[in-house]
């Protein structure tokens, strides 16, 4: 078929879509929680790449600023860093107000952060010796930041009228369980490892907040979505790696950057039809 074939309006819609411009988020504001983590970063620097004007969210503001400038020196589009307790709901806030004042809008937000412990003897500890103090540290910047971000940038493309997109980072593990097999004689920073229940309970309950959110926002035009990551190398030891690997239909861990695709869909026109949806990128590991 050619465009000579097609007549009246849908001729002129037919020459009108350029579907490699659906990805281009040239003049959009987007902001990125957990922004300079091993994820994080890519998923700035491919916001940045498509166009986007970036705000990098961290707890550690001064790594945040770092890769602003980074991202404004190589990508030419404008991008500044913010420091921000995403368990705190005044910091939170402060961050938004900031963001206004700086770029005037949000258009995007990657809701992304998310926390593990500095102390890894508590954070990996049995389920049955786990402390609730331990549980509620994680559930504070795993859930209750997801609620107080997607809340104060939710009320904020609201009063803008112009929509938006909300996309939230859950994990393979909000949607099966680990196959607890796998962490036998495997380390991460020498210390043998798992997945804690905190941080299944806490992504599991990430993908339920976005489909209520999709369904309470829709009308407005903001889209909300969940990535979700499968296991990605960031420094585990080869047992690990093999071991889980030999559980992936594609026979691997994936790249960090293997991630930005999908994200780059959710935050673009690209996906302006998807809401309450959640992309998972696991190579095949949830089809078993």
């Amino acid at each position: 078929m050619t465009a000579n074939n097609v007549d009246g309006e849908d001729k002129e819609a037919f020459n009108a879509v350029s579907y490699s411009g659906l990805f281009d988020l040239s003049g959009k504001t987007a902001v990125v929680t957990g922004g300079v983590g091993i994820l994080g970063r890519h998923f700035c620097q491919g916001l940045a790449e498509s166009g986007a004007n970036v705000a990098v969210v961290d707890i550690e503001a001064e790594h945040a600023h770092e890769l602003a400038q980074v991202l404004v020196e190589r990508y030419g589009i404008k991008a500044s860093g913010y420091g921000c307790d995403v368990s705190d709901a005044t910091s939170v806030q402060l961050m938004v107000n900031a963001v206004i004042t700086e770029f005037g809008e949000i258009n995007v937000l990657h809701n992304n952060a998310a926390g593990k412990s500095n102390d890894l003897e508590a954070f990996f500890a049995p389920f049955e010796e786990y402390s609730l103090d331990q549980w509620r540290n994680i559930m504070a910047v795993n859930l209750d930041g997801m609620f107080l971000v997607a809340q104060a940038i939710g009320k904020q493309m609201v009063s803008q009228g112009k929509g938006g997109s909300i996309i939230q980072t859950a994990s393979i593990y909000g949607l099966m369980a680990p196959d607890h097999r796998i962490y036998e004689g495997s380390f991460y920073l020498n210390r043998q490892i798992n997945t804690p229940a905190v941080y299944t309970a806490s992504k599991a309950a990430v993908i339920g907040l976005t489909k209520h959110l999709a369904t309470y926002w829709a009308e407005k035009d903001i889209r909300v979505n969940t990535l979700t990551p499968g296991g990605t190398e960031s420094g585990q030891n080869e047992e690990f790696k093999n071991r889980y690997s030999a559980r992936i239909p594609m026979g691997r861990m994936a790249n960090a950057s293997e991630m930005v695709g999908a994200l780059l869909y959710l935050a673009s026109d690209a996906s302006s039809y998807v809401t309450g949806q959640n992309i998972v990128v696991d190579g095949g590991l949830n089809c078993w």
